[in-house]
């Protein structure tokens, strides 16, 4: 008689890895790469260095998801901005949701993608390149979408989708570094708000 051998049952890891992920996103979105010790991090999501080894990989490895899922959570709006069907629509949208995301209630103030690793040191450079690339694919996807506006007529010929791209990123990253000193939703949606009245016209 052939006995039929079962594989092993694996043990459930006794936590939620989402709800764990969560609160590591918000450690280093408070702290920064550098600033976020594995004492920090383990604290925080509930669980021992060997779990969080075992769930998520070290620390870079950590940072990355936590950074993936603070762009298709808090920082969602930037690519439901994109969808919007003008250009200055698009760009609103883009600034407004700087302003809510880098002063969201309950959360750390400014932005996790703009002040996660701008100062590092040799341990945290690999988390500011990640950033960088962040920060690029998110000018890339504006400027690919001003193109299409300028294709389109949405946007005047000659403008400079490269450079509409910078301009709106220079401004949501200095609302970020502006909320992170303490400045209010309104005063930063004031900023949006100028920034803004220098749109190229239709």
């Amino acid at each position: 008689m052939e006995i039929t051998r079962r594989a092993p049952v694996g043990r459930p890891r006794g936590f939620d890895a989402d709800e764990a992920l969560e609160q590591a996103m918000l450690v280093f979105w408070e702290r920064g790469y550098e600033g976020a010790s594995l004492t920090d991090l383990t604290s925080a999501m509930g669980i021992t260095r060997k779990s969080m080894y075992a769930a998520f990989g070290n620390k870079e490895e950590l940072f990355r998801k936590a950074l993936e899922r603070y762009t298709q959570g808090p920082a969602a709006y930037a690519a439901r901005a994109l969808e919007q069907p003008s250009a200055r629509d698009v760009a609103t949208a883009f600034l407004a949701g700087s302003v809510r995301t880098t002063t969201r209630p309950g959360c750390p103030a400014g932005c996790l993608g703009v002040q996660g690793s701008l100062a590092a040191g040799d341990s945290g450079r690999a988390a500011q390149e990640t950033l960088i690339a962040w920060r690029d694919d998110g000018r890339i996807r504006l400027r690919d979408r001003f193109r299409r506006a300028v294709d389109e007529g949405d946007l005047p010929e000659g403008t400079d989708p490269e450079l509409l791209a910078r301009y709106l990123m220079t401004v949501s990253n200095g609302i970020a570094v502006q909320a992170a000193g303490g400045a209010t939703r309104s005063e930063l949606q004031q900023v949006a708000d100028a920034a803004l009245r220098t749109w190229p016209p239709v």
